[in-house]
């Protein structure tokens, strides 16, 4: 009989791509992932893995192994998600990651209401960017996340994972109410000279923001670099720099910033993202109801006015 335990490391080193992404993962050594890989071919009397450089690939039979692996830790998932629903009440634990502004503004509505209506239920909820939190999803490590996708800008979707859309959160640019860059403009070209922050540039945010300045025809002074927009939108209220915020952050968080609309009305797409094999899951249909209410009682306010098209 094969270790499930151990089909489950070799698939983490077939999507994580090395034995140290795997280790990382998981909480092993590398050195422990090795060892357990090779009690995994003495189970199955064939090589599974093989050098390359520094390094080492899976073989076209661990490859099979592991496409037969995928199909039984979702099956597996889909008979836990059967007798939990076969249960009276919801009950037992699930782990939720999301970005800041979503733990900042739509969780603590959404945790209120799971603790209204399922009290049994716990709720762990872990911050993290996108990109992090879709790793430990297909890592079993989280078992519901939240993710965003900027115009231009969507997330490839996954195998293996079912999404459902929870919002369309619209984009503003944020100015201070007085001093030198509170004056109305009328295109974003006119902002060409001014201070922004905005998260690195290699984020998908980062990436949208200047994309946007750039189509208005300037390259952004990043004056401030930060994933945080709780700094950015304090860096707007106190004039120090521009920025891009999303109306999530709502009323408690924007106060003291001056709306404007940008040309086209963007907005973000948030989701929330689950392994197919726990769609049916009564925990993640609990917390995805959570979520979907918090979101339709949520209130966004209006921009003061939309900035005209700039120069491309």
């Amino acid at each position: 009989m094969l270790s499930l335990p151990r089909l489950r490391l070799l698939h983490e080193v077939h999507r994580g791509g090395s034995l140290a992404a795997a280790a990382r993962t998981l909480n092993f050594t590398p050195s422990a992932v090795s060892q357990q890989l090779k009690l995994l071919e003495r189970e199955t009397g064939t090589a599974l893995l093989e050098p390359v450089g520094r390094g080492v690939r899976l073989t076209p039979a661990a490859q099979r192994l592991v496409a037969h692996t995928e199909r039984i830790l979702a099956q597996l998932e889909v008979a836990e998600a059967e007798l939990a629903a076969a249960q009276p009440v919801v009950r037992g634990e699930i782990t939720v990651a999301a970005f800041q502004s979503a733990v900042l503004t739509v969780a603590p509505v959404a945790l209120d209401a799971l603790a209204r209506d399922h009290p049994e239920l716990r709720v762990n909820l872990i911050q993290r960017e996108v990109e992090g939190a879709y790793q430990g999803l297909l890592a079993h490590e989280f078992d519901l996340i939240i993710s965003e996708e900027y115009p231009g800008r969507e997330e490839p979707r996954r195998d293996g994972v079912d999404s459902v859309e929870l919002l369309r959160d619209p984009l503003y640019l944020g100015l201070p109410l007085t001093g030198p860059w509170s004056e109305r403009p009328a295109s974003l070209a006119d902002l060409a000279d001014a201070p922004w922050t905005l998260d690195p540039e290699l984020t998908s945010t980062g990436a949208w923001s200047r994309a946007v300045c750039r189509q208005a025809g300037f390259e952004p002074w990043v004056r401030v670099d930060t994933f945080n927009p709780l700094l950015q939108a304090d860096l707007a209220r106190t004039g120090h720099a521009l920025a891009f915020l999303p109306a999530l952050l709502g009323p408690r968080h924007l106060a003291g910033i001056r709306r404007v609309g940008l040309p086209g009305s963007p907005f973000r797409r948030l989701s929330t993202q689950v392994r197919s094999g726990r769609t049916r899951h009564p925990a993640v249909v609990a917390c995805r109801a959570a979520f979907a209410e918090a979101v339709a009682h949520m209130s966004v306010e209006e921009p003061e006015w939309t900035l005209a098209p700039g120069t491309t």
